[in-house]
């Protein structure tokens, strides 16, 4: 029986190793990534409800963007602050702005895919660029590098939506690594011909894409999913890439308690399960072999297995998933995210695990 389950183990290993050095090697060993500036009619996108404390510090630095040709699609999404005011006020300070005022509609209320399909209505720009209001772009050639991706064929680019570093923080080192596990992923297999995620803090697409799938119409009545569930939808090889320079990047700030961390993930993982097939498939396999990875090293060293044979094959496993995950971190300058990797790692199986059967039994209202 020992031997079954040390080579179920080994079969784990292998399939950890598949997803670490063939697929998510895609991306940490990438070359770095050119940049040829182009000067593509960009409307930037940025939809906002009771945010006007962050649109204050967000919209000076659009403005100063370094590209020669974009507007600033403000949306207010029936805020009930001084959101709309704050707006109106920076419409009156620049010429490329333009203002979409959202009211609450009984039939969409609330919902924010209602109030970003009345901005890109109203975009007059071809290309689209996303960012939300508690972020900031990570340099003023934010827009030009997200731009620079686009080609004919390729129409969606993926960018990277990283959380700000905060010091003598755990948790803060835990959501950051997170988010360069998930970055890693849908770059990875955006880069592998299958493309199936994206983040809408940091994404772009051709005005086309919107409407040629009539927009959020699929899963409108969700109230999350603006940018996983369309991604998801839309993005194929062909019309997919990805933007990773540092200058391209977004920042926000990290979730400040475990439990609103907790709600995130559980938003996260409830839109998933909308995912396509296979999609959903690849996420489920990559979490059951961790998890399986962990369960069957404890259950073999609890019952004394051969550690001659054990020890190596773990060893091996942390070896090149560590160094994988270290050169994904590096690259997205999130280095320090993985110093505690193997504490951080079995965080996450566990945090997964509970996120998994909390919603497994119980209601997303309080989402909304």
């Amino acid at each position: 029986m020992l031997n079954i389950i040390f080579y179920v183990f080994v079969a784990v290993v292998v399939l950890q190793m598949v997803y670490y050095l063939v697929i998510y090697g895609k991306f940490a060993f990438a070359k770095p990534q050119d940049i040829t500036t182009k000067k593509l009619p960009v409307s930037v996108i940025v939809c906002a409800k009771n945010d006007s404390e962050n649109v204050k510090r967000l919209i000076p630095l659009l403005a100063a963007q370094n590209y020669p040709d974009f507007e600033l699609v403000l949306i207010d999404n029936a805020s009930s602050d001084d959101t709309l005011d704050v707006f109106e006020e920076f419409e009156q300070q620049y010429l490329n702005i333009r203002l979409v005022k959202v009211e609450n509609n009984e039939a969409f209320w609330g919902n924010k895919k209602y109030a970003l399909t009345l901005g890109i209505k109203a975009a007059k720009k071809e290309y689209l660029l996303f960012i939300d209001a508690n972020c900031v772009p990570n340099s003023p050639e934010w827009i030009a590098h997200m731009a620079s991706q686009f080609t004919m064929s390729k129409t969606i680019i993926l960018g990277y939506a990283a959380y700000e570093k905060k010091k003598n923080s755990f948790l803060n080192k835990i959501i950051r690594y997170d988010g360069v596990l998930n970055a890693t992923q849908y770059f990875a297999w955006a880069k592998a011909g299958r493309p199936f995620n994206g983040n809408g803090r940091n994404l772009a697409y051709k005005k086309e894409e919107f409407f040629k799938v009539n927009g959020y119409i699929n899963h409108m009545k969700m109230h999350m999913g603006e940018d996983s569930l369309f991604i998801n939808e839309v993005a194929t090889p062909k019309n997919t890439a990805i933007c990773y320079t540092p200058e391209s990047f977004t920042y926000r700030e990290s979730k400040k308690s475990f439990k609103g961390w907790i709600k995130e993930k559980r938003k996260k993982t409830y839109t998933a399960s909308f995912f396509r097939s296979f999609d959903q498939l690849q996420i489920k396999a990559f979490y059951v072999s961790q998890l399986s990875f962990i369960v069957l090293a404890i259950v073999l060293a609890a019952l004394q297995f051969n550690w001659m044979f054990l020890v190596p094959v773990i060893v091996l496993r942390y070896i090149i998933s560590w160094v994988t995950m270290a050169q994904s971190a590096k690259r997205l300058q999130e280095k320090d995210a993985v110093y505690w990797y193997p504490v951080i790692e079995i965080i996450l199986i566990f945090t997964q695990l509970y996120v998994n059967c909390t919603n497994l039994f119980s209601k997303q209202a309080h989402w909304k």
